[in-house]
């Protein structure tokens, strides 16, 4: 009796996906290219307006609008005199401290109340009216109480950071699948381990996203606060560029706050797609 044998064919894998330089940077490509037109028609039509006519008055008056190239002459001399450096290093310190301090208390308390039910429940109601207040409305009384100086700017940062940090962290920790808890749960797996293996990593994605709203609130309170009690950073030299109409120095310091928030929120894009590589691309 004879026996057939199949021939078996190798299958070939695929080829790799081929990449352009284009298609690996297409946002920075197509972002920096509307960067640039939006810059370049802002500074044709400043030069525009001043050059109106030389007998009359310019279209646009330096007092209430600027272009790119004042700005730039403004970063030159504010960097020039050191003004700037300070600025920059007063402004960061701030924000460097009562971030770090919101995202650990933030991510510490969130893990906490998400967890337990009891404690979420006790503390929801604070949670909803602190949440709900714009922290503006409390810097008179940080003020008086924290005194002028760093201190009530830091104060300020960290209560515009923590909420959100706080908020996403007890989502995270609440949404947990359930089919997870319960085969953890079905392998004798101890609180402690469903913590850290299962609760925790799964709540990642989720702080991610509110350290990601944590910098952008936390940029506004460095603003609002050397606006209020600080004698030096970026919000000062907004706010008194305001009062002594050096409007080239309030797009400088508006330009500098946003160059500094699409840096620190690209970077936190990319810790959270780092730590969501498990997810599934939709």
């Amino acid at each position: 009796m004879k026996t057939e044998t199949l021939a078996t064919t190798p299958v070939k894998a695929a080829p790799p996906r081929r990449t352009s330089f284009y298609k690996d940077h297409e946002g920075l490509i197509l972002g920096g290219a509307a960067v640039v037109l939006v810059l370049a028609a802002w500074e044709a039509a400043w030069q525009h307006g001043r050059a109106y006519s030389l007998d009359a008055e310019p279209m646009i008056s330096a007092l209430f609008f600027t272009g790119p190239s004042a700005v730039l002459g403004a970063l030159r001399e504010t960097w020039a005199s050191g003004q700037l450096p300070s600025d920059l290093i007063h402004s960061g310190g701030n924000f460097v401290v009562g971030f770090t301090m919101a995202l650990a208390a933030g991510v510490v308390l969130g893990i906490v109340i998400g967890w337990f039910r009891t404690v979420r429940l006790l503390l929801d109601p604070f949670l909803n009216a602190f949440y709900a207040t714009p922290r503006i409305a409390l810097v008179p009384l940080i003020i008086i109480m924290f005194g002028i100086g760093r201190l009530p700017a830091i104060v300020i940062v960290f209560l515009s950071a923590f909420f959100p940090i706080l908020i996403n962290t007890i989502v995270g920790v609440k949404t947990i699948d359930d089919d997870l808890l319960k085969a953890a749960r079905s392998f004798c797996a101890s609180h402690v381990q469903i913590f850290t293996t299962v609760a925790l990593p799964g709540s990642v994605p989720f702080i991610l996203t509110g350290v990601r709203q944590g910098v952008a609130h936390g940029l506004i309170g460095v603003v609002v606060s050397e606006m209020f009690v600080g004698g030096e950073g970026i919000g000062f030299m907004i706010a008194y560029s305001g009062q002594t109409f050096a409007t080239e120095r309030i797009f400088l310091g508006v330009a500098i706050m946003a160059g500094a928030g699409i840096l620190l929120t690209s970077a936190a894009e990319r810790l959270q797609a780092h730590f969501s590589r498990w997810r599934p691309e939709r």
